[in-house]
């Protein structure tokens, strides 16, 4: 698992293992569970992760409950979850960054390496560079064309500050010399109602029922894509490795997550069921639709994958010099 092959961003668990702290896994749980979704309603997270929370409450006995609770890169919904008890009900589904890149970016209100239990990763997602129709170009080598020709005329909407797709845009700039407005929402929702109505030129998104269906009808076009090859059912779409900016050729990648003291038995409890859905054709096929791709990871490999990822992504903004 190469680090370009996989640009998740956002829960790291403790990056040690959580000290238990007397709890029964076998009396859990007894009440409904509130999951804490740190991004606007409307996006692949809420898509593909309100389906995996119902068939996980199927699963243990106790309705899942999405809340929604956006802003700062995901950050804000983040802090919530490290600052609630931890005793399994409340968890983070969310993509990596709030806890491998945010921390590199910004000053938190949570410690990343001891507030954050990471429980399981659910998927990886290509990122689509899309076209809406406030642009006048018809491929990638326009876009980079205009924006260099007329600097700072191309808007340019990512999931907000911070972000993955804002790390992306920094390095597209650096590489092809372009210069775009960064444009920043709180989530993928607002942004595709906005695209429709042409309010920007460009933006960032992990596909999703809502995006493939704009694709399809042509209000949205892609330009490029990312991960280690071209999105299976996007196979016209070059990756931007392809493309000559390596540097930007990430994706995300989204698990769940707990308060940082969560008692082990409880988090090994919750890997195994999230584990198990993971398997369910269902969810199979729902991810293998949209070009995303379920990843099955224990708690320690994906402490571990999160603490090399927070590592990676320290030094690329130290070396792209990426200042908010």
């Amino acid at each position: 698992m190469q680090r370009r092959h996989f640009l998740s961003f956002s829960a790291l668990g403790a990056f040690g293992a959580a000290p238990s702290l007397g709890f029964a896994a076998d009396a859990y749980p007894t009440k409904p569970i509130r999951v804490v979704i740190p991004y606007a309603a409307g996006g692949v997270t809420d898509s593909v992760g309100r389906k995996l929370c119902e068939n996980l409450g199927k699963a243990l006995g106790q309705a899942l409950v999405v809340d929604n609770k956006a802003g700062a890169g995901g950050t804000l919904g983040m802090g919530d979850v490290a600052r609630a008890p931890a005793d399994g009900y409340t968890l983070a589904l969310s993509a990596i960054s709030p806890l491998t890149l945010s921390p590199h970016l910004m000053k938190l209100a949570y410690e990343p390496a001891t507030s954050i239990a990471a429980i399981a990763p659910m998927m990886y997602s290509p990122v689509y560079v899309l076209a809406t129709p406030a642009f006048s170009g018809k491929s990638w080598e326009d876009l980079i064309a205009q924006a260099k020709a007329k600097p700072e005329t191309i808007r340019f909407a990512t999931s907000g500050i911070g972000s993955v797709g804002h790390i992306m845009l920094e390095q597209i700039q650096a590489r092809t010399g372009a210069k775009m407005i960064h444009v920043p929402y709180k989530g993928v929702g607002q942004t595709v109602n906005d695209a429709v109505g042409g309010h920007f030129e460009i933006m960032l998104g992990n596909p999703f029922g809502t995006i493939n269906g704009l694709l399809q009808q042509g209000t949205l076009r892609l330009l490029a894509t990312t991960g280690p090859q071209r999105a299976p059912n996007q196979p016209q779409a070059r990756t931007l490795a392809e493309l000559g900016v390596p540097e930007a050729n990430l994706t995300s990648l989204f698990g769940f997550m707990a308060p940082g003291k969560t008692p082990p038995a409880i988090v090994a409890q919750l890997a195994k069921a999230i584990q198990t859905q993971l398997d369910e054709p269902g969810i199979q096929e729902l991810m293998r639709s949209t070009d995303n791709v379920p990843l099955k990871m224990g708690p320690a490999e994906f402490t571990e994958l999160l603490r090399k990822e927070s590592a990676a992504n320290a030094k690329i903004i130290a070396q792209a010099g990426i200042k908010l």
